[in-house]
């Protein structure tokens, strides 16, 4: 049971404290009653805390619900203890209840049980009496099955424990791990319950069963025990990452990577994995990050521990938070679930993208102007990517001569914005400022303004863009600290040169033939910075240069009191220049002097003042000035535009502020995007970021950085003034040295008030090159064959926050067994990524090789530091081995062509290198094939793998599938190459293709075959042969061994699949089932074929009718115009006639199963409906069911074909044998027939008068039912073939033409014994029955017997037996002999079997004087014994009466005054017995009427099975029909035989005709019969009638034939002369032509001298020995000598008589007579078991001699 949690527990404190729960409710402590035959009562009654010596009462209610009054009584308890009132009858009416006192009088402590008897007249009941002494009791379950856990989590269950007991009870519980309770103890009032939790913890997967045992009571302590149950198992969790994947994924390390792409700077993308947990449990688990104090965590993940559940999902979210433009961030989250046993690593990668800001224009040429006019020119900036840019141009332009529109502001990604740039001069001189245009999370871009104002006085040469290109030039030449008129004299002087290019030069001869220097545009954040003035570096040295450039002027009040800054600026060049500071109109801020002349080398000083006018407010501006060499300011005083030098800019920052020194500056208002760290940089290295501060107040906003407080990170600007709404962009530099974490901190104050000061946290680390290999740097192969490769992953960890470049190098001995992929790449930072090592041993050795890694950072630095290299070992071993099979033989047995088997060859591999392999197979064949057309099939066998692996000492199996396509035994053998890289070069080559196993499968087809044929019904009186005939089985067997063509495979299995009624025909092979004829209403032709699985696989059949192919289809598509075929078969469907039971099935190999085939005869004429017999996977034959029903009075002959084939006659042959040819009357009326000879006698008159055909039956009558016989004779005068076309007439029926056809053969070219097994194997009819028809009480052991070829004067015997099947009836059985022909003898002829039993039947064929084809069906009828019984008892009272009603009459009165009718329910009046007025006196004396009169009728001529359906006639009830016998159940046996004339069968058996005895002596035929004719043919006929007339001649005629023949025989005897006549014949001597015979001939005669000697010599047998005594008597006169004469001549003279009776055809015939009954009675006795022919004849040894095993002289002991 599943323990339930309780709801409404108490807490945990006072749970623990009170130990108890809930009350038991008091429904819950009712008690429970019962209904008694409608009596309402308490099943027990108990006393509590009842005390000694006090009575206690209870009252017991009964209550009558039911529906009427109830009476019952009771009987008092048996004991003392409990009593109550005397019992009496109670009676309660409906709804009513009586209570009746029942008193508990205890007398010591101790439990009492007693009860009372309630009694009813409908049964009894007793009510339990329990007085119960105080006890402890808990209740809790037998068992609590806990929820499917998963390893090391932890599940619970909870279930009631309740005190069921009448004390209070402390609690206890003990348990094993992994269960525990929750709580272990506690305390339990009565009737109190309280849930405990039962907590499952299991560390190990499996079932866990542990039983908790549960202490309480008193002083003795009782225990419950209940059985835990629970189930642990190991998660698996899957993580499934949707979307696009990175391209680096490594599967062999990394389940899955999750690929961020490119995410914008500053943003944050969030990406899900899911998490699937595939167990049946919850999972636990836990999300943990590589964790790395120097690596900036861009990847985030709020969830560290969940739970997936079951067959369910987690999804997990992913922050990606990039900081650093560029940077490639690789992460790894280890998912942790089953205690850390199981790990799943994600790979997630991202890349930070930022802003892509260009300008259109680097430089902006504002040409010429004059002085007080502006110039507006236009600026493109544009953002190409999709992340919003913000950009500041680093200029003031309230205080400039340029002035930008839009000096700051956002560029969304993929826009352009065009900025206006206005120029307004304020000296007459040109002007030149390159303004920076930053751009956060990018590197600033310049631009450069210049133009040239002129005046009325001061006109200076025009500046253009190619002088600021000459003035670079010639800066980085160091030629710009000179004045452009000194140039101008040093390039007349050939001092200096003019390059291609139009810039100065020295002179070759002064640079000593070095090269010139060219400009080249320096990085952007270094010209930023390095300027000489944030830093005391500068790429350039400055020209002029102002000193401070930052100011704070603090807090300047009062108003009044202004303040000044005396700025220094110094001229480092050689010439003269003016100094002009632009004048800015409004501000607080003027510079003094505005214009002013500076010698070479000199410095001037200028002063700020600074004049407030408003308190509490806030100043901030940007002061510039422009310095110009003075010879400038005319452009006549330059000679050469390559001598222009372009102004240099000054600019000065300021801030100030009004406010009091204890007020409160404004509240800043802003936004501030910093960075937590620098980019990653190698050491000593400069590295920059940016940080953006947006002022989002309505006032001005002033910063300023303490540089001081952190000297190691420079900020520019540090500091300045930010608009209202607009923003700052700062640009962070620091140098790291080492790679230590360092933290910057830098104070931004701003407003001017030390409260608003903001701390920027920033972090730093210089990168040194780290690579971490797998493992300490060590790689180990398991031993691998020669030649062969294996190849495994190897991770190298790039450590580092910087991408950098790795190289393998392995020594070029070791390039061809070592090799690894990828030989070189990028590893981005914290990445890790597994290479693929690949092994190839080329010995059988072990090795130890070494490869190294070289490592650089990808991006060039200008220090490159020195090779940094890693060593990796590398250790493995070649070896050899050798793949065998498990089993190298297996067969497979039989399989369906064209079906599959699958089979797995087991591979096994014993040595200690893990072998790969490519399996090779050929295949083979055996059996009767074509070779040509078998070699182009395809692969029979097909391997689900040819190439594989199989590890060391271990084995791998091979799934093979066989697909045989022919009936053939297939074989192939399977042989094996190592796959080996370079197996071609290696010295074990020899090894390849070595023998693996052979795979043997026979295909076979689904083998069904029809062993055995029966019928009921109509046509049960056909033989087996017949029915053999008439269904072409032969031929189905036939067709059923061949195989199957393409087209009877279309469709495998039965399937529905025309559209049509008549679907199509895909089978050439098409049979006719006939089920011949029957006159309408007879029983239904009923045949059953046995079917049997000959083969050796399952065999799937059915029979389909037309409907059962068609497909099922609307109606609006069928087509209703039918043909009269389609008509045809509709109605045989729908009213059918044809009908097979079952119709489909399936037989196990060896299996047999019976079909019924039937026939309905319900219209006339001719049935035909085409039956397709499909075998899955097999054949498909076309059955063609047919049969005829007739009229009652249609004379109609069935025939089962228009085409009859002879036996094969030998050409020349003396006596051809007689061959029947037979009709089958299928009607109910006789039939008579008459064979037209014309066709006949054509015949012989083209073969010279030779009768070729002779008809020896040409007219005959065939009664209805039977079978009719037509003998034949067919003797071929040449070896063809002949053909008649023979008509039968059918008098009022129809004719028939039937085509007769007989083959001659040469005898000396095809032998006679050919022929004769063919006519003998033509009949394939099983010997011996297998079916059993319904009701059969009988079986013969044999349905067919062959006597092969006999002389036609022997005789044939053969034992059949007659077995009764059934266990409890006798049967009577009767044989039938309907050969007129042949003549046949049964013994015994009839008989009675008892059951069981199994009566023998001896058949024999009497000799016969002609050749004879022979095949007769014997038929033996068997009644059962009951049947026959009971009709001869009905038959017997039947003609009793009959022969009392013939001497029985009726007197009838008319004038009788009393009219009475005697009625008898058992007695009927016939009509003519039946009268209306009877006497009373005759009433009385006839006290019954006679039985119905007795009327025979003629026995209808119906064929067997007829059944008549008309009406019975009126009076037809009143008549007493004869009783009809039992309908017997026929037994059919087929002989078959050939009969020889004695010259044809010594000519062609001679070496049989030993075996066969003849039984009369032999006598020439007559020459006549030599010549076969038609007058010798009716010669014979009249013989044959003439004996058949004596045989039925009458007794006087008999008598007097007899007495004739007695007397001329007596005469002969009495007769000397002629005695004395047959001694002289005796004597005569030889003639001379009789010497002349053949020699074989001779030899059979002395073989056979009983059947050679002439009868003759049985004639002087008495006169011999007459004279025999007469010599005798002379002999004893005679001498010694002529005694011993005599008596040799008496002895020889016995021997001659002995020889000469010994030749006797009577003793002969006697022999063989003896010794037939002695084997008969033999085999009779063994099939009773007397006699067991099979037994070891018994050896009984007499004892040893007894010299021979005693050396005492005692006797040996005598044995009996």
């Amino acid at each position: 049971m599943l323990a339930q949690t309780h709801d409404e527990l108490r807490n945990s404190d006072s749970f623990r404290k009170n130990g108890y729960g809930r009350k038991v409710s008091a429904r819950e402590a009712k008690k429970k009653k019962v209904v008694f035959c409608g009596i309402e009562v308490p099943e027990t009654l108990s006393w509590h805390d009842w005390e000694l010596g006090k009575e206690t009462i209870k009252h017991l209610t009964l209550k009558n619900v039911h529906g009427r009054a109830q009476k019952l009584s009771y009987r008092a308890p048996s004991t003392p203890f409990f009593f109550t009132v005397f019992p009496q009858p109670i009676t309660l009416s409906p709804g009513m209840s009586v209570s009746l006192p029942v008193i508990f009088r205890p007398s010591e402590k101790r439990d009492y049980e007693d009860n009372i008897l309630l009694k009813k007249a409908e049964g009894e009941f007793s009510v339990t009496l329990h007085a119960l002494l105080p006890r402890f009791c808990l209740s809790v379950p037998a068992a609590v099955q806990l929820p499917v856990c998963a390893v090391h989590s932890a599940t619970e269950a909870a279930f009631p424990v309740c005190n069921v007991g009448d004390l209070g009870s402390i609690f206890t519980w003990e348990t094993s791990s992994p269960f525990s309770m929750d709580p272990e103890r506690g305390t339990l009032n009565p009737g109190a319950e309280c849930m405990v939790k039962v907590i499952f913890q299991p560390e190990v997967a499996g079932v866990h069963y542990a039983a908790a045992t549960c202490w309480f009571g008193g002083e003795v302590k009782e225990k419950r025990t209940i059985m835990l149950k629970a189930l642990a198992k190991y998660p698996c969790l899957c993580v499934n990452v949707t979307g696009k994947k990175s391209e680096d994924v490594q599967p062999e390390k990394f389940q899955d990577v999750l690929c961020f792409g490119s995410v914008p700077v500053g943003t944050t993308v969030e990406k899900s994995v899911e998490i699937f947990n595939m167990s049946v449990v919850d999972a636990p688990c836990e999300i943990k990050r590589a964790e790395d104090p120097l690596r900036g965590y861009v990847f985030s993940c709020d969830v560290s521990h969940d739970v997936v559940p079951a067959k369910g999902k987690l999804v997990l979210w992913i922050r990606f938070q990039p900081q650093v433009v560029g940077e490639h961030s690789t992460d790894y989250f280890t998912i942790t679930s089953a205690g850390c046993h199981l790990k799943t690593v994600l790979k997630v990668v991202g890349s930070c993208k930022g802003p892509s800001v260009t300008l259109h224009q680097h430089s902006v040429d504002f040409d010429w102007i004059n002085l007080g006019e502006s110039l507006m020119r236009t600026l493109k900036i544009s953002n190409t990517s999709d992340v919003p840019a913000y950009y500041q141009f680093d200029i003031d332009c309230k205080g400039s001569v340029f002035s930008l529109d839009r000096p700051c502001g956002v560029l969304e990604g993929g826009t352009t914005l065009t900025l206006k740039v206005t120029f307004r001069p304020a000296h007459p001189m040109n002007y030149h400022r390159r303004v920076a245009c930053l751009v956060h999370h990018q590197e600033p871009l310049y631009v450069d303004f210049f133009g040239t104002c002129h005046s009325d006085t001061a006109k200076p040469a025009t500046l253009q863009k190619r002088h600021l290109s000459w003035y670079r030039t010639n800066m980085v030449r160091g030629l710009t600290f000179y004045a452009p008129d000194i140039l101008s004299e040093m390039l007349k002087d050939g001092k200096l040169q003019m390059d291609e290019k139009g810039a100065l030069m020295l002179p070759p001869e002064i640079s000593e033939d070095q090269p010139p220097k060219e400009y080249v545009e320096p990085n952007a954040m270094d010209e930023y910075f390095y300027n000489g003035v944030s830093s005391d570096l500068a790429l350039f040295p400055a020209h002029v240069s102002v000193s401070p450039r930052e100011y704070d002027f603090g807090c300047c009040m009062p108003l009044h009191k202004a303040k000044s800054l005396s700025l220094c600026v110094t001229n480092h060049t050689k010439g003269n220049i003016i100094v002009a500071w632009t004048p800015s109109d409004g501000s607080a801020f003027q510079v003094r002097p505005e214009i002013c002349d500076m010698p070479p080398l000199k410095s001037s000083t200028f002063h700020v003042f600074f004049r407030p006018t408003q308190v509490s407010s806030l100043y901030a501006a940007e002061l510039e000035g422009f310095a110009v060499y003075k010879v400038m300011r005319r452009y006549n005083n330059i000679e050469n535009d390559a001598t222009i030098c372009p102004s240099w800019c000054l600019t000065v920052r300021l801030r100030a502020h009004t406010y009091e020194a204890k007020q409160e500056h404004m509240i800043p208002q802003y936004i501030l995007d910093i960075p937590k760290s620098f980019p990653p940089v190698v050491c000593y290295n400069d590295t920059h970021c940016s940080m953006l501060l947006s002022n989002t107040s309505t006032s001005l906003l002033t910063f300023s950085v303490n540089q001081t407080a952190c000297p190691s990170v420079l900020v520019k600007p540090s500091l300045g003034h930010i608009i209202p709404g607009g923003h700052q962009i700062f640009f962070l530099s620091t140098h790291p040295v080492n790679t230590v974490l360092q933290q910057h901190v830098l104070p931004l104050e701003l407003n001017s008030y030390p409260a608003y000061t903001k701390e920027i946290v920033l972090q730093s680390c210089g990168q040194s090159l780290l690579l971490l290999l797998e493992d300490d740097g060590i790689l180990y192969f398991k031993p691998l064959h020669i030649g062969t490769s294996s190849t495994r992953m190897y991770t190298i960890k790039n450590c580092t926050r910087l991408p950098m470049v790795f190289t393998w190098k392995i020594h070029q001995s070791d390039s061809k067994i070592l090799s690894v992929s990828p030989t070189a790449g990028i590893l981005q930072p914290y990445e890790t990524m597994a290479q693929a090592w690949t092994f190839t041993p080329d010995k059988d050795t072990k090795y130890v090789l070494r490869a190294r890694v070289f490592v650089k950072w990808k991006s060039p630095e200008p220090v490159s530091p020195r090779d940094v290299h890693y060593v990796l070992r590398v250790i493995g071993e070649g070896a050899l081995g050798v793949i065998r099979a498990q089993n190298q033989y297996v067969d497979l047995g039989n399989v369906l062509v064209g079906d599959q088997k699958t089979y797995s060859i087991v591979l096994l591999n014993d040595g200690i290198c893990t072998l790969n392999y490519i399996l090779i197979v050929e295949q083979l064949f055996t059996g009767p094939h074509d070779h040509e057309e078998v070699c182009s099939d395809l692969l029979a066998l097909e391997l689900e793998h040819s190439r594989g692996t199989i590890p060391a000492r271990s084995k791998a199996f091979v799934r093979i599938k066989v697909r045989p396509a022919r009936r053939l035994r297939y074989t192939w053998r399977i042989r094996y190459d190592n796959c080996t890289r370079r197996a071609a070069g290696l010295a074990n080559s020899k090894e390849k293709k070595q023998f693996l196993c052979c795979i043997a499968v026979t295909g076979v087809y689904p083998t069904l075959r029809i062993t055995d044929a029966c019928t009921i019904g109509t046509a049960r009186g056909n033989s087996k042969m017949h029915i053999w005939k008439l269904f072409s089985l032969d031929t189905l067997n036939e067709f059923l061994e061949q195989d199957p063509t393409p087209g009877e495979l279309t469709y495998k299995v039965p399937t529905r699949h025309s559209t049509c009624l008549i679907p199509p025909v895909y089978t050439p092979l098409l049979l006719d089932f006939d089920f011949g004829s029957a006159p309408i209403g007879s029983m239904p032709t009923i045949v059953l074929l046995l079917l049997e699985n000959k083969g050796v696989v399952p065999v799937d059949w059915a029979f389909l009718f037309p409907s059962d192919q068609k497909m099922d289809i609307e109606r609006w598509a069928e087509d209703v115009d039918f043909t009269p075929q389609e008509l045809h078969q509709m109605r045989i469907q729908d009213n059918q006639l044809f009908s097979v039971s079952p119709k489909s099935g399936r037989l196990l190999p060896g299996q047999e199963k019976s079909v019924q085939l039937s026939h309905r005869h319900d219209f006339i004429g001719t049935d035909r409906l085409p039956v397709l017999l499909k075998i899955s996977y097999g054949h498909e034959i076309l059955l063609t069911f047919s049969g005829v029903t007739v009229e009652h009075n249609q004379r109609y002959v069935h025939f089962a074909s228009t085409k009859h084939v002879f036996a094969p006659i030998a050409v020349g042959r003396s006596q051809p044998p007689t061959q029947i040819y037979k009709l089958y009357n299928g009607g109910s009326v006789p039939v008579t027939f008459e064979v037209q000879l014309d066709n006949i006698v054509k015949i012989q008159e083209k073969n010279f008068q030779h009768p070729v055909f002779v008809c020896l039956t040409p007219r005959g009558e065939i009664p209805p039912g039977e079978s009719g016989h037509i003998g034949w004779i067919f003797s071929p005068l040449e070896a063809k073939t002949y053909t008649v076309d023979v008509l039968i007439q059918i008098p009022q029926g129809d004719s028939t033409q039937i085509t007769f056809q007989g083959v001659g053969y040469n005898p000396n070219i095809v032998e006679e014994a050919a022929t004769s097994r063919q006519f003998f194997s033509s009949a394939l009819v099983p010997g011996s029955a297998k079916l059993t028809m319904p009701g059969q009480a009988a079986t013969l052991s044999h349905h067919r017997i062959s006597l092969g070829n006999i002389p036609d004067c022997t005789k044939a015997c053969r034992l059949v037996f007659l077995n009764n099947i059934s266990k409890t009836k006798a049967v009577v059985f009767t044989w039938q002999m309907n050969c007129k022909e042949m003549v046949f003898q049964i013994a015994p002829e009839s008989g009675v079997a008892q059951p069981g039993e199994s009566i023998p039947c001896f058949i024999t064929l009497q000799p016969t004087r002609n050749p004879y084809f022979c095949r007769v069906n014997l038929v033996c009828e068997v009644y059962i014994q009951e049947s026959l019984v009971q009709y001869e008892r009905d038959l017997r009272e039947w003609e009793k009466e009959k022969e009392r009603q013939a001497v029985e009459f009726t007197i009838t009165e008319k004038d009788l005054e009393t009219k009475k009718k005697l009625t008898s329910p058992s007695v009927r009046l016939s009509d003519s017995a039946e009268t209306e007025n009877l006497s009373k006196s005759s009433a009385v004396i006839r006290k019954y009427k006679t039985l119905p009169p007795i009327k025979s009728h003629p026995p209808s001529r119906q064929p067997p099975g007829h059944t008549e359906r008309g009406l019975l006639d009126k009076d037809a009830s009143q008549v007493w029909a004869k009783p009809e016998p039992p309908t017997p159940m026929s037994l059919h046996l087929d002989v078959s035989a050939r009969s020889y004339a004695i010259e044809d069968f010594l000519s062609n058996f001679a070496l049989d005709f030993p075996r066969y005895f003849l039984s009369r002596p032999f006598s020439a035929q007559p020459s006549e019969s030599k010549l076969v004719d038609g007058s010798s043919h009716r010669n014979k006929m009249d013989t044959e009638s003439k004996r058949l007339s004596l045989a039925a001649a009458s007794k006087q005629e008999m008598e007097v034939v007899t007495d004739i023949l007695t007397g001329v025989i007596r005469s002969l005897l009495e007769d000397g002369h002629f005695q004395k006549s047959v001694r002289k014949i005796e004597d005569e001597p030889i003639p001379y032509f009789s010497q002349f015979q053949c020699a074989k001939l001779v030899e059979l005669q002395d073989s056979r001298q009983s059947s050679t000697i002439p009868s003759r010599a049985s004639a002087s047998t008495d006169l011999d020995l007459e004279k025999d005594g007469e010599r005798k008597k002379m002999s004893q006169e005679t001498s010694p000598s002529d005694l011993l004469e005599s008596c040799k001549a008496f002895h020889h003279k016995q021997l001659m008589v002995k020889e000469i009776i010994n030749r006797q055809p009577a003793v002969g015939n006697l022999v063989e007579l003896l010794l037939e009954n002695t084997l008969q009675n033999i085999l009779i006795e063994a099939s009773r078991g007397e006699v067991v022919l099979t037994a070891r004849p018994r050896v009984i040894t007499l004892p040893p001699n007894a010299s021979q095993r005693f050396t005492s002289s005692a006797p040996p002991p005598s044995r009996a």
